[in-house]
C-alpha cells in the first residue's frame, strides 16, 4: 500500500497546479513584475532612459544602415555552462503524475500550458558583439529556441514565484538561486543567447511631415514569451526558415530575417516557404525584389540601433527600424492584417473610421513607454528611435 505524502511535500497534482498558477500570473503581470524588479534593484547596465539591459558598445551612438552590420559564423562554438537543467531550478519544477520531475521548463510548458506556437527550431546563437566606427560585427553559432524557454522563461517564472511568496516585501536573492547563477545576464559566454529581430516599422509621409508606426499586442495564448504585452512589429527569432541544412547559410542575413517577418506578421503570409525541399530563392521573391529596389532608391531605409536584454526574462532583441515612404508602405501593405498567429495589430480610429498605425509623436512614445504594458525591447526601441528621429526620418518630424 503506498505511503501517504509527507505534509510539507506537495503532491504531483499540487505542484502542477502551483506551477500553472505562477505561469498564469507571470503572463498576466509581466509588465508589473519588470517594474517591481527594477525598483528593487536597478541594474547598472540599463540603457539610459529605457528598461533594457545592454553593454555600452551594444548600442550605437547613431543609427547604422543595416547593410553596414556584419555577421560572422562560428558553428563550432563550445556549449555554454548553463542550459536550464541546473538544480537551482528544482524549487520551481513541477512533478508528473508518476512523481518524476520535469527536467526542463520547456517540457512543463508543452504539457501544462502549451501556447499555439511552440516548436524547438534551430536558431542562430549570439556569441559576440564587436563595435567599430563602420558598424557592429555580430558573431553567431548554432542554438535552439527552447534555450529561450528553458533559461529565460524559467528565470522569469522563478522571480514570479518568489514575488508571490514575498508578501509584498522585496524579493530576496536567496529566493531566486537560478537568476543568481546567471549572474551577469549580458555575459554571452555564460548561457546560450538566442536573439530576436525587433523591427519598428514606420510609415513616413514626407509631404505632410507626419509619421506613424505599427504596434502589436502579443497574445499569451499564442506565444510562449512576451505574452500580454505591446510590442513593435514585426518581431521574430533570428533563425533559418526551416531546419533543413541548406537554409542555415542561405537565411543567415538580418534583412532576409526581417523580410520574412514583414511578410508573416503584417501580410499574414505563411511561414511555409517550401524550404524543407529547397532554399528560398530570395532574388525571385516579388516582395524582396520590390523592397530591395526601394532600399536602393531610398524609399525604404533600414537601420540598426543596437541590442539589449529584457531584465525579467533576459530575452535578447536586436533593435532595428524600417522607414517606409508613405506611398511604398501603402502599396506594400494594401492587405495588412489586423490579426496574426502571435496576436493582433493595435491601431487608432481616425476621422474616416479606419484603423491606422500609432502616430510617431512625443506624446505617443511617452505614453507607450511610460504608462502602457509594453515589452522592454519595444519601449527601448521607441525611445531610441525618437531620440534619433531626425536621422531616421530624414529631418522630417512634427
Amino acid at each position: 500500500m503506498p505511503s501517504a505524502p509527507v505534509d510539507d511535500q506537495p503532491t504531483p497534482l499540487d505542484s502542477r497546479e502551483q506551477w500553472r498558477r505562477v505561469r498564469s500570473f507571470l503572463n498576466d503581470q509581466r509588465y508589473a513584475l519588470t517594474a517591481r524588479l527594477l525598483a528593487e534593484n536597478t541594474p547598472e547596465s540599463l540603457i539610459p532612459g529605457t528598461p533594457l539591459l545592454a553593454r555600452q558598445h551594444w548600442i550605437s551612438e547613431q543609427p547604422v544602415p543595416l547593410e553596414h552590420v556584419r555577421l560572422n559564423w562560428k558553428p563550432d562554438a563550445p556549449a555554454a555552462p548553463l542550459n536550464g537543467s541546473e538544480p537551482e531550478l528544482d524549487h520551481i519544477r513541477p512533478h508528473r503524475e508518476d512523481g518524476s520531475v520535469y527536467r526542463s521548463y520547456a517540457d512543463a510548458v508543452r504539457e501544462l500550458a502549451k501556447p499555439r506556437l511552440f516548436e524547438n527550431r534551430s536558431c542562430y546563437r549570439l556569441l559576440d558583439v564587436e563595435a567599430s566606427a563602420a558598424g557592429p560585427t555580430l558573431t553567431f553559432g548554432r542554438g535552439q529556441y527552447f534555450d529561450v524557454i528553458n533559461i529565460c522563461e524559467a528565470a522569469a517564472h522563478e522571480y514570479a514565484a518568489a514575488f508571490l511568496a514575498s508578501s509584498d516585501k522585496p524579493v530576496a536573492p536567496s529566493a531566486t538561486p537560478f537568476r543568481a547563477s546567471i549572474a551577469d545576464p549580458t555575459d554571452l559566454t555564460r548561457r546560450p543567447v538566442m536573439a530576436a529581430t525587433s523591427t519598428l516599422t514606420i510609415r513616413n509621409d514626407r509631404a505632410s511631415g507626419e509619421a506613424e508606426f505599427v504596434l502589436h499586442w502579443r497574445d499569451p495564448e499564442k506565444v510562449a514569451s512576451g505574452g500580454g504585452l505591446y510590442q513593435v512589429m514585426p518581431v521574430g527569432m533570428f533563425q533559418a526558415s526551416h531546419d533543413a541544412p541548406w537554409n542555415e547559410g542561405n537565411d543567415f542575413d538580418l534583412w532576409r530575417a526581417i523580410l520574412r517577418e514583414l511578410s508573416e506578421e503584417l501580410l499574414g503570409d505563411t511561414e511555409d516557404y517550401g524550404s524543407d525541399k529547397a532554399p528560398i530563392d530570395y532574388a525571385a521573391w516579388p516582395l524582396n525584389k520590390a523592397l530591395t529596389t526601394a532600399r536602393e532608391d531610398g524609399r525604404l531605409r533600414v537601420f540598426w540601433l543596437g541590442l539589449g536584454m529584457d531584465p525579467l526574462t533576459f530575452v535578447t532583441d536586436m533593435l532595428t527600424v524600417a522607414v517606409f515612404d508613405a506611398d511604398l508602405f501603402d502599396e506594400t501593405f494594401q492587405r495588412i492584417v489586423s490579426t496574426n498567429d502571435e496576436g493582433h495589430r493595435v491601431g487608432q480610429e481616425d476621422a474616416t473610421g479606419r484603423s491606422t498605425g500609432i502616430p510617431f509623436t512625443a506624446e505617443q512614445v511617452d505614453r507607450l513607454t511610460a504608462t502602457e504594458p509594453m515589452q522592454p525591447a519595444g519601449a527601448a526601441l521607441l525611445r531610441l528611435a525618437w531620440r534619433h528621429r531626425h536621422a531616421l526620418l530624414g529631418g522630417i518630424q512634427k
